[in-house]
């Protein structure tokens, strides 16, 4: 920082300049704002606004039965929405105490790791034409469009997906399906490296990220920190391998770390992860080799809707749709948490039931929320180049952020 004399703002020899950084520009990727106090091009301090897109969520959901709260979840960080949708059908199911079948967690898997590759492709492909390189961008966001035609096999849907259901799945998987997985399979890991080779050894992107907003583990853990931002600084907490669900103990996988919490650590460490999860995705492929392939949801009636021609046709059908849709299936009175690793770190659900048909509370552990808390304090000293650059890696997304 200069070493100039420190004015307050409304001193007429001040020269300290006031910039609102948001909370619509577009390097902020986002709506929020930070009110920035400049020494020329460093920033002195700043205070971080929140809560431009607050939608009440929480108390949304105090209001709608357990499976009507999955377009909410799918609007939080609506660049992976599965990972949300399933870790909130998980919590309920944690609940009701509902034993999944292996091969709706494999498919599970394979959907959150695709949920997990898109998002990073979006974050690493923004922080590239932030620092000044729009092609890795343009030549990744296709194999993202290559992602959403696969949601597209699943639901109908690309970005906000209401993929999911308590239970499993609305449908089984189609043919077309495991067909374009296996196409992005092939031809993705291709494309990542010549990302890489774009970036990895660029001198001007090198000098752009190395060493900016490094933050040391301890730094990091007194914050919360969790997800890629955590890992990059060295701790390898990662909560698919740290607590296990939807059968992650069954797959191998390596947690990437880096060394120095920085820019290029965290964009080194989503690269890794993207791997990982195409190592992932082809295990789970495997394994459902030797499993029905007609399941697709767990064998409770009373929670999970019959398909409608069964509703049509057939009493017993009609009769647990009304009991579901009516609310009138009793649910275990008691509190659970879950959480997931969602692309940001660990997105945790905290459900207080009262045996009703709706949540008593719910409150969302929200990554990006909890990431974001930070930003301002570690911008002090920093220049506003390297502020923009900073905010890019952190991946806030304004619907997780402010819920």
């Amino acid at each position: 920082m200069h070493n100039h004399p420190v004015y307050t703002d409304n001193d007429p020899q001040s020269e300290l300049s006031t910039l609102n950084l948001g909370p619509t520009h577009p390097a902020t990727h986002g709506v929020f704002q930070n009110v920035l106090q400049l020494d020329g091009e460093r920033i002195v301090s700043g205070v971080s606004t929140i809560g431009y897109i607050h939608r009440a969520f929480e108390k949304i959901a105090e209001h709608r039965p357990f499976y009507q709260i999955t377009p909410l979840t799918d609007r939080l960080n609506y660049c992976s929405s599965p990972i949300n949708n399933m870790g909130w059908h998980m919590t309920v199911e944690k609940l009701l105490n509902i034993q999944m079948p292996k091969r709706v967690d494999y498919l599970r898997i394979i959907v959150m790791e695709l949920a997990r590759i898109a998002d990073h492709i979006v974050c690493n492909g923004v922080l590239g034409v932030d620092t000044g390189a729009f092609t890795g961008f343009l030549y990744m966001m296709e194999y993202r469009e290559a992602i959403y035609e696969i949601y597209e096999e699943i639901c109908g849907s690309r970005l906000t997906t209401n993929v999911g259901r308590i239970g499993g799945f609305e449908r089984n998987f189609n043919e077309i399906f495991f067909r374009k997985v296996n196409k992005f399979l092939a031809e993705f890991p291709a494309v990542l490296q010549e990302f890489e080779n774009l970036f990895n050894r660029n001198r001007i992107f090198m000098d752009r990220t190395r060493g900016v907003a490094a933050v040391s583990a301890e730094t990091a853990l007194g914050y919360s920190w969790s997800g890629v931002l955590l890992r990059a600084t060295g701790v390898d907490y990662d909560v698919r391998a740290m607590n296990p669900y939807s059968s992650y103990d069954d797959l191998s996988f390596e947690v990437p770390v880096g060394t120095s919490g920085d820019v290029y650590d965290r964009f080194l460490v989503r690269n890794e992860e993207m791997k990982q999860s195409m190592s992932m995705i082809q295990q789970c492929l495997d394994k459902l080799k030797g499993e029905d392939p007609t399941i697709f949801h767990a064998d409770v009636p009373e929670f999970y809707l019959p398909p409608k021609e069964e509703v049509y046709n057939n009493m017993e059908a009609l009769i647990y749709h009304f009991k579901i849709v009516m609310g009138e299936v009793e649910t275990p009175v008691g509190e659970v948490y879950h959480s997931v690793e969602g692309a940001n770190g660990e997105l945790g659900f905290w459900l207080v039931n009262d045996g009703g048909r709706t949540p008593y509370r719910l409150h969302f552990r929200r990554p990006s929320f909890i990431n974001y808390q930070m930003y301002a304090p570690m911008s002090r000293g920093m220049l506003l180049s390297d502020a923009i650059i900073n905010m890019s890696s952190l991946n806030i997304i304004a619907g997780e952020l402010d819920a």
